[in-house]
């Protein structure tokens, strides 16, 4: 056979069919020790790193207070690090480093565009382990932000959310809920509220003062210790008011909408009978209204005879 130029050209030969077990280890005997080796080294990475690492991790994890959905996620992610790791490991031992080469610098690619698409995701996803390990509220803790308030129903990784007392459902990221201030009036075992009655100047603030405090009292629901005050915070147009503040134990459980509703209902019906006013303001517009009249005439002049 000639090619163009007229030079000869050796035909293609194919790798001729070992006929024995020498000729096929001769043959094919430097890439089955690669196997051997890549799998070698792929498996006793693999179990080193399930086995030790991934539950040392998770160890270290739970030691460290982390909440169960944080340490389930950290499980699969470590495994998932487990099985580059043990990939990594292999191709190097089987003397395949230019595919981890390949490999990192796709996975490179791959993860700066994933990073820009999904910015936000990440975002929420972060915030939520936050969340999860720092703990500024949890599941039935009544919480305010943005001027919405609910009673958080669950916390996931990447969203919260919340039921209002309106009975409607709130789906929040969990980065809106990390990057503003987040209100948790029930986080302790006790709390306080106040409300401010407004009486007459002429009234005896003093007597006004012991009769809320004795509706305080009275009312069950209201914590004797720290005990219920009254103190003048305002002097308004047309009332002195009277700032009322009282405790109410186990917030996360107790009504305290209808606590502070029976107080007020309370110290009014009281007050109305110890004939003690409760002004509402007013204005009373004074002044005159002119009115102006005017008078046209004809611009005719009255007709005369000649």
């Amino acid at each position: 056979m000639y090619a163009s130029s007229g030079l000869p050209v050796a035909p293609l030969q194919a790798d001729p069919i070992p006929d024995s077990l020498n000729e096929l280890l001769a043959q094919y005997g430097g890439l089955v020790g690669k196997v051997v080796a890549f799998v070698l080294a792929f498996v006793v990475v693999w179990l080193v790193a399930r086995v030790v690492l991934v539950p040392l991790a998770n160890r270290v994890l739970r030691e460290r207070g982390y909440d169960e959905t944080v340490r389930s996620l950290a499980d699969s992610v470590f495994g998932a690090l487990a099985l580059l790791l043990a990939l990594a490991v292999a191709f190097t031992v089987a003397g395949f480093g230019s595919i981890i080469a390949a490999f990192a610098t796709l996975g490179g690619a791959l993860a700066l565009a994933l990073g820009f698409a999904a910015q936000d995701l990440l975002a929420n996803f972060v915030a939520g382990v936050f969340i999860l390990k720092d703990k500024p509220f949890e599941v039935g803790d009544w919480i305010e932000w943005n001027d919405m308030s609910g009673r958080v129903e669950d916390i996931d990784l990447r969203v919260s959310r919340v039921k209002t007392f309106d009975n409607e459902r709130i789906t929040v990221p969990n980065a809106e809920l990390a990057n503003n201030a987040v209100k948790n009036p029930v986080a302790y075992d006790r709390l306080r509220q106040k409300f401010v009655f407004g009486i007459g100047y002429d009234d005896d603030i003093d007597h006004a003062k012991s009769v809320i405090v004795d509706e305080a009292r009275s009312n069950p629901d209201i914590m004797d210790d720290p005990a219920p005050d009254v103190r003048v915070t305002e002097l308004a147009d047309s009332y002195v008011g009277l700032q009322s503040r009282f405790w109410i134990s186990d917030p996360s459980r107790a009504d305290f909408a209808r606590v502070r509703s029976n107080f007020v209902q309370a110290v009014k019906e009281r007050l109305d009978a110890e004939t003690i006013d409760m002004p509402y303001p007013y204005r009373q517009l004074t002044g005159a209204v002119e009115t102006t009249a005017t008078v046209t005439e004809s611009s005719a002049s009255p007709a005369t005879d000649d």
